[in-house]
Order: C-alpha cells, then structure tokens, then sequence
C-alpha cells in the first residue's frame, strides 16, 4: 500500500511538472499574478488590460523584422532574459506567437510604440528603432523583477494581458553625469547608461571639463588631459578619456538610444584649462591645479585672440567625436568675468559651435546675453530664484529659446534627501522624493510658453560622488521620477498613485545590484 501511494504521488509530481507547476513548495504557476500593465514607470499613456496573460516558456521566441534595428533590439532583449530564465529565446525572422517586435508605420512618433499582449504572444510595435528599444523597457517591467538577476530563476514569467499605447512627452528626456570633479571610467558610464535606459531616458550629458579637471582628449592642446586632467576633488588621480574612449561611450550609448550631449563649461569652471596653459591666462601666469569645491573663481581670458584660437580647436576635435545635435558651452557661474566680457564671449563662441555643425546649450545664464537662433537654455535655478531672473529667462523663451528643466532644489540629484544623506549637498535644499516628483515641467517657469519646454533632464555633480555605488544611491529613486516627469501625460502625475509604482521599483533594483535610498515616503516592497 505504501509503494502505492508513494507511485502515486510520483506520478502526480510529474503531471504538475508537465502543468508547469513547481513541487518544492513554491506557489503554482497558476497561482502567480503578473505585473499589472498601469505599474510602469514612467507611466504609459494609455493602458488597457483584457484577456489572458503572455507565459514565457522554453519553447518561446523573440521574432523580428528582417532589419538590422530589430534584429539588433531582439538579441539585446535576449540579453536580458536568458541568464535568468535559463530559456534558449532564439531571435529569428520565423515562426508564429512567442515575443515579436515589429517596425511599422503607426502614430508612435520617434520614441512610441504599442505594445499587445495575449495567450498567445507579445507584440511590440513601432515606427522607428527607438520606439522599439522603449517598448522593450516597457516588457521587462512586466515581467517579474528577478528577470534582471544573472542567474535562472525559478519564474513563472507572464505578461499581463491587454494594449498600452505610449508615446513620450518631451522630445529631452536627459540625464547629467559630472566626470570633472570626479572621474568615472568607461565601465561606469556604461553600467549608469543601462540604468538611464531601463527609464527611458534618451540624453547623456557630459560635463567633460571644470576646475578640477578636464577629462577629454585634445590632440591640438594635449596638457588639457594629461595635466589638466591630472587630479580631481580631493586630490585624487582623476583621469580623462581618449577619443578611442569617448567614442565607445558614444557608441554604447547609442546602442541604448541615448544621445551624448557633451559639456565644455566656460568662460567660468575653467581652472583645469587655465592651469594647463598659462597663455590662455590673462596675466600669462598659470594658477596650480585645483582639488577643492568652490566655484566662481575661474575665467578664460576674453580680450585675447588665443581664448578663441583654443574653442575653436575644442569645440572643432569634440564635434567631430560626436554624432549628436547638441554642444554644450556651460556658461554657469561665470563670477569672474564682467557683463560685457561675458556677452562678447559668448557672441564669439556660439557661432563657432554652429560652424562645425552643432546646435548650442548653455546653462540658463546664456539667456542673459544673445542666445543663437535654436539654442536651448538648460534652466538650473530654484523656487526662489529671483523673479527677474526667472523673467529674463522666459523672456528668451518666448522669442525662440528652447528650454530644457533641471530646477536644482527639484531634481538635482546630488542634493541631499534629508539633513542625515552621508554623501551629496544641501545649498538648494534637502529633496526627498515627493518634492522631486510634486512639480510639473509645463507649468513650471512663469511666463515661458508651454511650446518653448523642450523637457527635463536630472544633473548629478560629483563634488561628493566617487564611485558607481555613490551615483546610484543618490539617482535612485529619484531618477524614475524625473524619467516620468519627461515621459509621462501631465494627467498621470499623481504622487499617491506615483509612490506606489515606484516602490514596486525597489526588487527590480535589488536584482540588478543597484543600493538606493529607502525613502519612508515610499511603501517600498521587498524582493520575494
């Protein structure tokens, strides 16, 4: 009697086997609930839930167009999906169900897609590349957050039923790293660009230069490197990058859909260039390289003829690296150089940026001289900035000046969240999470058309920030807001319903190694 009840137990073990049910203990398959389609971030437009869910199986396939984008989006889905599911998920042109990305025409815009899922597949659906590569960032955070690990696990992975349709916001969905006061090598540019992209963003600012150092290769001016880059806050190694490895930042970023927006900051945040070359010093003399945090002290020499001599050399080797649209001539904490210095500065500095091809930015204090035609301001100040600044600003927005936000008491992410934060600063103000959420980009600066907003983009300065550990802790949680904040319909901004899709966010975090900030505003979930 007791072998046969022993035989029958066997065989009932392997029909839930053959189910897809586990036998140790864990919960059914059948039993596993999938991510609700509305428990993204950043929010889509337009969710709607019907049928029956989407299960990954060994037998699954991600099926593409036959073009290169697809192909190359498809095997980086796989990427993704096979340490964890242990699954082949062969990437092929043929066959029928399984997960099939498709380019074709729709109203998706650049960035949109759709995405369709039932019983018998996943659909993603767009009309250029880019869109594709969202909508496979939408499909993973649908999937259970131990996707991410690098180790099988034990699933089961569904797809919840049901179409969103999605398309972003703002066209500048950007992210800023500081490489200057600190430097980060090409392995943590990289490992914080797959962190920007699982959120959608499609801009990677570089701040390439300041006082502390100047951290991009110049063959025309080679100190600018190999001295000026010669240190960092603190008085470390620092380090710069080669064209060969600014070039792969590039390439990698673009392989994520983010665009490289480098940063050259002058006349101001300059000491490194000064310190490199007594020539482009006003007295000829060259001041030591710089290892502290203060700013405002620094100014190439605007009456000379060399000053422009070496931008143009700069700006002509950095835009010949970068295939973007954009360069950025900082332009921010210009102290030390008169009014009038500044305007004529930037009167002879912005059209040699157009000479080789690219469109200006400038922080928001190039509103106060002559903005190029199509230049962008990256506005920076806070809520209490002053009003005349702030109307100067709008003032340029509405004749003609894009306007990228980055409030700095908002979603600067070296700012502390509360006065207990052990790294970042506190000059703008303490920022937990609601206050770099609660705000809307539309409506944000007074007098400036809601037409001039070309979008939002969160800075990281690295004052105190010296490894990767560091970048993460103080992006996460608030890069997925600021990501949101560009993304989103302004209709889904509602920071109770916010707060709890971010807290979903906390296990896919955990799974990918990332430590971030537990903010008690946040009903956080933990990892099963």
């Amino acid at each position: 009697m007791r072998q046969h009840h022993r035989t029958l137990r066997l065989l009932g073990s392997l029909l839930l086997v053959a189910m897809g049910v586990s036998v140790t203990g864990a919960a059914p398959a059948q039993a596993a609930s999938p991510t609700p389609l509305d428990r993204v971030v950043p929010a889509p437009a337009s969710v709607a839930p019907s049928g029956s869910p989407y299960r990954i199986t060994p037998d699954t396939r991600i099926r593409v167009d036959d073009s290169r984008e697809a192909r190359r989006t498809g095997e980086y889905l796989a990427t993704v999906l096979r340490p964890s599911t242990g699954y082949r998920l062969p990437v092929t042109a043929h066959g029928a169900g399984g997960i099939r990305l498709r380019l074709a025409e729709g109203p998706f815009g650049a960035e949109g897609y759709r995405l369709d899922s039932g019983r018998k597949g996943v659909t993603i659906t767009a009309a250029k590349p880019a869109g594709l590569f969202h909508g496979v960032q939408t499909l993973r955070q649908l999937l259970p957050p131990a996707v991410e690990k690098d180790s099988v696990q034990p699933g089961p992975w569904l797809v919840a039923g049901g179409t969103i349709q999605d398309t972003p916001r703002y066209g500048w969905r950007g992210a800023m790293l500081d490489v200057s006061r600190h430097f980060f090598t090409v392995d943590q540019v990289k490992r914080y660009i797959d962190q920007l992209a699982l959120y959608k963003i499609n801009k990677l600012h570089l701040h390439l230069s300041d006082d502390q150092g100047w951290r991009i290769a110049i063959d025309s001016w080679p100190r600018l490197a190999t001295y000026g880059g010669s240190t960092q806050v603190g008085g470390g190694p620092g380090g710069h990058y080669t064209k060969a490895d600014y070039k792969e930042i590039v390439r990698y970023a673009a392989s994520r859909y983010l665009e490289v927006v480098p940063e050259i900051d002058m006349p101001g945040h300059t000491n490194a260039a000064l310190a490199s070359y007594a020539e482009l010093n006003c007295d000829g003399v060259a001041p030591p390289l710089y290892t502290g945090t203060d700013v405002g002290f620094s100014s190439l020499c605007v009456g000379k003829e060399i000053t422009y001599d070496f931008v143009d050399d700069v700006i002509r080797e950095l835009a010949a690296l970068t295939p973007g649209r954009y360069l950025h001539i900082g332009g921010d904490e210009a102290h030390s150089t008169s009014h009038a210095d500044y305007v004529k500065f930037m009167d002879r500095v912005q059209p040699i940026v157009a000479e080789y091809g690219k469109t200006v930015i400038g922080w928001h204090q190039l509103t106060g001289a002559n903005p190029s035609r199509g230049a962008l301001a990256q506005y920076w100040g806070l809520d209490g900035t002053s009003a005349e600044e702030k109307a100067q600003v709008a003032a340029a927005a509405r004749g003609g000046t894009g306007i990228i936000l980055s409030p700095a008491d908002r979603i600067y992410l070296d700012m502390k969240y509360t006065a207990d934060t052990p790294l970042g600063l506190d000059w703008a103000g303490l920022v937990e999470v609601k206050r770099s959420y609660d705000w809307d980009p539309g409506t944000y600066l007074p007098g400036a058309p809601a037409s001039a907003i070309r979008g939002v983009e969160a800075p990281l300065w690295t004052e105190t920030i010296a490894k990767s550990a560091d970048i993460e802790y103080m992006a996460f949680p608030r890069l997925a807001g600021a990501a949101e904040l560009g993304w989103s319909p302004a209709s889904t901004h509602e920071w109770e319903a916010y707060k709890v899709r971010l807290a979903a966010q906390g296990p896919r975090w955990e799974a990918l190694g990332i430590g971030y900030y537990r903010s008690p505003q946040v009903p956080w979930q933990t990892a099963e």
